[in-house]
């Protein structure tokens, strides 16, 4: 099922599959929902009611003009649980999504029961990371192919990229990036969860990613030790842990939400 409708003055769009409870899965910065997780959405389906939003600017979503806000991607997901589901919803966001998800938690605790947070950060203030996405956001504006150099340096592990091949990879190096990746990208130099979190009352864990060199491990930790009482589980990866390790990241998804 695809469905299509309007908040806080955009469009978003979703898809659902299965049956039962929600669980709503909110993708990255420079990957629509169903790149980021259609390949384990029917890995939930025999239990869950598995919702996939896209969010501003990608697969059809629309965001305003202007920077873009954190507030503005918070009400299309808190939206976007509301028309799909009449109870609280398991809430899983990856990097970007992560933030998203975090921020919905906190402002709508009534909309989550629980939550996972999988390669998230809670501040952007930290000197490498303005260093690394102001240098994704400087690339976004020229050569594609040598800003995906970058991107996929950070994303993946060393040995995952290189098991890609040298064919593989020189056509992955090619693909343009979602639209306004670029005004997502400059919302993620603009983060600041550290007061949210407090505010989050769903039982969370939160997934690191051993060998993430975009959001490091110290950072995913600082978004842990902020949600009381929350979950640690670290997962041996790059970070796009969904596109790595999706069986240990179903697996421990699962065991959280669904057992």
């Amino acid at each position: 099922m695809s469905v299509t409708m309007t908040a806080a003055g955009t469009s978003i769009n979703y898809t659902a599959v299965g049956a039962g409870p929600a669980l709503v899965l909110v993708h990255g910065t420079s990957i629509d929902g169903q790149g980021n997780f259609g390949h384990v959405a029917s890995r939930f389906a025999d239990q869950r009611t598995v919702v996939i939003p896209n969010y501003g600017g990608c697969g059809g979503s629309t965001i305003p003009d202007g920077p873009l806000s954190l507030d503005t991607l918070v009400e299309q997901i808190a939206a976007t649980i509301r028309n799909a589901s009449s109870e609280p919803v398991d809430l899983l966001g990856d990097s970007l999504g992560a933030v998203v998800a975090a921020a919905t938690a906190a402002r709508y605790p009534q909309l989550v029961r629980r939550l996972v947070l999988v390669a998230g950060w809670a501040d952007s203030g930290d000197a490498r990371h303005q260093m690394v996405f102001g240098t994704w956001q400087r690339l976004l504006a020229g050569d594609i192919e040598v800003c995906n150099r970058f991107a996929f340096s950070l994303a993946v592990s060393p040995a995952f990229l290189t098991a890609f091949g040298a064919d593989n990879l020189a056509a992955l190096l090619k693909q343009a990036p979602p639209p306004d990746t670029d005004r997502r990208v400059d919302l993620g130099l603009r983060i600041d969860l550290r007061d949210a979190l407090k505010a989050i009352a769903a039982p969370t864990l939160v997934v690191q990613c051993r060998q993430d060199y975009l959001i490091p491990a110290y950072q995913t930790r600082q978004l842990q030790q902020g949600i009381a009482g929350s979950q640690y589980a670290e997962i041996d990866s790059g970070h796009a842990a969904f596109v790595e390790k999706p069986d240990e990241l179903v697996a421990l998804v699962r065991k959280f939400c669904l057992d």
